[in-house]
């Protein structure tokens, strides 16, 4: 007998059906699962954007926590030649500049020219020697050691080149098939040089040259000069045409000479201002984050909970966080006369907890008691002060074994079980669905014979009772 291509075509009955019915109601058993995966996906998900929303305010924070933020200062000068710029600890007030010298760096050439760049300069029966360059300002000498091979103008251009020295080295075309090796050293008469070619004569009578006493085998194309200039009456001298510490706190770029150039330095709010506002509007956007993920979407009673919910509702790690910070408001422990920072023009929304900013109160409060200010945000930087505080909480929760990533392998570990379960679940449900399938099998098969020997005997009586 033929087998049965499909359910319940031997027996007439709606068995391929059934045993879909059945199969369905069976992998009912994975919804719970399934469920209980995607709400824990979304958490983790949720933990990283809590986490990325954290660590965009940690660095709001931190740029607010600096004490020089608050004693920015912004200069000015009366001439274009004289380029002025402010760091931390620069003084208000006003100073007379006069430059009568400007820094220059000493430049050498060799006086051969040669008609290419590639013959090699030194004594070729020698496989040896050093540059030897001295300066009044580097304690040891440069000494450049040359190969055989290694005596043509660029080689000799690169090895210097490659020092790094402060040396720069560059081949000069004079005209055509006439080259010149150039040497440049830093600005100043710190740098001027005394070159000396140690193992090879022939290369010593190009090189050498002594500033000392301006004589030698090369010509001073630039003599070395200092920077001289005089600050409000005091006459100073620099190596260099860059000034950073006349006075403390203020660097001059001197490009030309001039003659009684006046430099205002005043005090520059605005850093700390913006500093400030920058802060404000991270911690925002953190409360921002923290109502998105334990957001509540209201249901009618008997109703599932709505889909709409934030994946963190109830979730003790936001509740954590959130009253952690909001606990640092009130908690400067600083000794300035500030105790809030609504006293500064930074006040907290009831509602919301969102962070405003009375513009005209702390504009005022930078301008008159920037060091009272400075002390409440930022106090010693170690311990006091809010934002000191609030970065060792932030630090804190977002520590490798903070309560974000303890959280986060929570989640996976409980993403991991279910896993397992779902595969058990599911190949129990194979299992039973095979049962089902067999057993129905059988029976579709044993209700067609049965039908067959109905259909037989039926013929035969029939049959019997014709004749």
């Amino acid at each position: 007998m033929a087998s049965i291509s499909s359910l319940g075509v031997g027996s007439n009955l709606p068995l391929d059906q059934l045993l879909t019915d059945l199969t369905k109601n069976e992998k009912g058993r994975l919804t719970p699962i399934t469920k209980q995966q995607s709400a824990n996906s979304a958490k983790l998900t949720a933990y990283g954007t809590l986490k990325s929303a954290l660590e965009k305010f940690q660095t709001a924070n931190t740029a607010l926590n600096k004490a020089d933020l608050f004693k920015s200062t912004v200069a000015s000068s009366t001439t274009e030649d004289l380029k002025v710029s402010t760091t931390a600890g620069a003084a208000a007030g006003t100073y007379k500049i006069s430059v009568t010298q400007l820094a220059a760096a000493q430049s050498l050439a060799t006086k051969t020219t040669f008609a290419t760049t590639k013959e090699q300069l030194g004594d070729t029966s020698v496989t040896s020697r050093t540059i030897k360059i001295e300066q009044p300002g580097r304690k040891e000498p440069l000494e450049i050691k040359l190969d055989k091979g290694d005596t043509s103008m660029e080689a000799i251009r690169d090895a210097i080149n490659d020092a790094d020295s402060g040396i720069a080295a560059s081949i000069v075309k004079v005209k055509e098939n006439e080259f010149q090796l150039v040497l440049t050293a830093n600005s100043g008469t710190d740098n001027t040089m005394k070159i000396t070619v140690e193992g090879d004569t022939k290369l010593n009578d190009l090189l050498a040259y002594d500033s000392t006493t301006n004589t030698g085998n090369m010509q001073e194309l630039v003599k070395a000069e200092n920077a001289k200039l005089n600050v409000n009456g005091i006459d100073i001298e620099r190596q260099s045409n860059t000034v950073t510490d006349a006075p403390q706190g203020l660097t001059l770029t001197l490009t030309k000479k001039v003659t009684d150039a006046t430099v205002t330095v005043t005090k520059d709010d605005t850093k700390a201002k913006e500093a400030i506002k920058s802060w404000v509007d991270a911690y925002n956007s953190l409360v921002d984050t923290f109502s998105s993920l334990t957001k509540y979407t209201a249901v009618e009673p008997g109703e599932e909970a709505s889909d709409k919910n934030g994946a963190l509702l109830g979730d003790s790690v936001v509740r954590t966080i959130q009253t952690g910070i909001r606990a640092q408001f009130a908690n400067s422990g600083s000794n300035s006369s500030f105790k809030t920072m609504a006293e500064i023009g930074i006040t907290q929304d009831g509602t919301s907890g969102k962070l405003k900013i009375d513009d005209d109160k702390l504009t005022k409060v930078l301008k008159d008691n920037t060091a009272a200010a400075r002390e409440l945000l930022v106090g010693d930087g170690k311990e006091t002060g809010i934002t000191t505080k609030i970065a060792t909480e932030v630090k804190s929760y977002l520590a490798d074994d903070g309560i974000i990533d303890n959280a986060q392998d929570n989640v996976n570990a409980t993403l991991k079980s279910l896993t397992k379960q779902y595969l058990s679940v599911s190949n129990s449900i194979d299992e039973t669905v095979a049962r089902y399938k067999a057993q129905f099998t059988q029976l579709d098969t044993m209700m067609s014979k049965l039908n067959n020997t109905s259909s037989y005997l039926t013929q035969q009586f029939t049959a019997m009772n014709n004749s």
